[in-house]
């Protein structure tokens, strides 16, 4: 692997630990529930926003086999976390700790958050990242507001709508959470398009890298041609010259 290739994977294994992180801690902090602006959600609903911005960022630069990757790794650290909960919980208390019993009562319903989680999840995310990419089909590297808020709006409705009654149904409302926590994630979605656009620029800039979909095209001999790469803007090649020559 050269020095290019080493430092243009340092903002992917940042973005890949946010996103891991920012799920798994998701899933914990689901148990509770917050109240904003008058409606009440799963305080994890930030965090799990977060993931979405992560994957539409990979998705961007680094295309669809990578996010499709990221989306894969963060159900094996979920599954991982299920079961560490589990031994946890199951392990023999200290005689001089008092407080199993809140202990057991937290964890013990991010359990069943997890399981729902991982439905939700799998569904959700991987309907994400390919949406995005045939909103990216259509718009190309134009337009990267529009991609972004819609395939998390759709997406963020699969998850909720499959979320809420694994991880609620008897022990909580399930339709007002559901209807709470999708007005939120809608608001989330259309507030983060601009953390999108920075980090995307903020990338590019720093290690002159192309979108992700123009190297998936590029690696696997597309329309661009051997030594072509599409530019940044609308077909303009990285010299300022157009890359319409080269194609179909």
């Amino acid at each position: 692997m050269s020095g290019s290739d080493k430092n243009e994977d340092r903002p992917f294994i940042l973005l890949v630990s946010i996103f891991v992180g920012a799920l798994v801690i998701s899933s914990v902090l689901a148990s509770k529930i917050i109240r904003i602006f008058g409606l009440f959600v799963p305080a994890g609903v930030l965090a799990y926003c977060i993931t979405f911005v992560v994957t539409d960022v990979i998705s961007e630069i680094w295309g669809k086999e990578r996010a499709n990757r990221v989306v894969f790794s963060g159900f094996i650290a979920l599954l991982v976390a299920f079961l560490l909960i589990r031994i946890a919980l199951f392990w023999d208390a200290a005689p001089y700790w008092r407080e199993q019993k809140a202990f057991s009562t937290i964890l013990g319903s991010t359990s069943r958050i997890i399981i729902g989680s991982f439905i939700a999840y799998l569904a959700s995310q991987y309907h994400d990242v390919w949406a995005f990419h045939i909103w990216r089909k259509l718009t190309g590297e134009r337009h990267l507001w529009l991609r972004n808020t819609a395939s998390t709006v759709v997406s963020q409705f699969i998850d909720t709508l499959v979320f809420i009654p694994i991880a609620f149904y008897g022990t909580m409302p399930v339709f007002p959470l559901i209807k709470h926590q999708y007005i939120i994630k809608v608001l989330i979605a259309l507030l983060d398009t601009p953390f999108v656009y920075l980090v995307v620029i903020l990338v590019r800039r720093r290690y002159s890298m192309e979108g992700g979909a123009a190297q998936e095209i590029t690696q696997k001999g597309g329309r661009y041609g051997e030594g072509k790469t599409p530019g940044k803007d609308d077909g303009e090649g990285t010299q300022g010259g157009r890359a319409g020559d080269s194609r179909n």
